[in-house]
């Protein structure tokens, strides 16, 4: 796929069809990936891939987590403890127009938690990625962290799989760690749905829209 098709058409998918994705498809979406940058080339990222029962156990524990009312106890802190602007009133449209988009009244709150436990589920992905990273190496290399991801999506976009980055399913790192034997040397950064697009559900047409250059950036001649 053409390089800025792929930035420009790559979306978060949030229903796949389930539909099996094989293992060789998967190791060729992270064999491209494994070529993002990084400094001094430490590549700092650790992927678990999650399949089968692994994956619906992982649903099931966090499920039954939120059921017993655990608080979520994520190692990194994704999300300000208070929201500002430009970034809150973002945010805020980014949720009206999902929901919109499924059909979910402002008011329905059982709909939304419905909708919101979907996250858990991987959207019905038939597989998911886990990244970690070291904690013994500074906040600085979550920049790579992220530029691994992003290629991860882009790389899966050109084998013709579709992606969603969450960081929902950050939220229990214990839990996830335990399950996948990952030792308490890794912070776990954010998951990821990954299968193929069911072209039919309606959440699937929602887009987000960008900034203009004008409102980030700045000529210094």
């Amino acid at each position: 796929m053409e390089t800025t098709l792929a930035i420009r058409s790559r979306k978060s998918v949030r229903k796949f069809l389930k539909k099996p994705v094989s293992r060789q498809l998967l190791e060729d979406v992270l064999d491209i990936a494994r070529w993002a940058p990084s400094g001094g080339n430490c590549q700092p990222w650790r992927v678990a891939v999650v399949t089968g029962k692994n994956k619906e156990e992982i649903t099931s524990n966090i499920l039954a987590a939120k059921d017993r009312g655990i608080e979520e106890s994520p190692d990194l802190d994704y999300y300000p403890s208070s929201w500002i602007n430009p970034y809150r009133e973002r945010r805020f449209q980014c949720g009206v127009a999902l929901y919109n988009a499924m059909g979910i009244k402002r008011g329905d709150t059982e709909a939304r938690r419905q909708a919101w436990l979907q996250n858990y589920r991987f959207f019905d992905a038939p597989a998911g990625l886990f990244f970690f990273i070291p904690k013994a190496l500074g906040t600085g290399f979550l920049i790579d962290m992220g530029i691994f991801i992003q290629t991860v999506a882009l790389a899966a976009m050109d084998k013709g799989l579709a992606t969603c980055i969450q960081a929902s399913l950050a939220g229990y790192p214990g839990l996830i760690r335990e399950q996948l034997g990952i030792t308490d040397d890794f912070n776990l950064v954010c998951g990821m749905s990954i299968g193929y697009e069911d072209p039919e559900a309606r959440v699937n047409n929602f887009r987000t829209e960008r900034a203009n250059l004008e409102e980030f950036v700045s000529w210094h001649d």
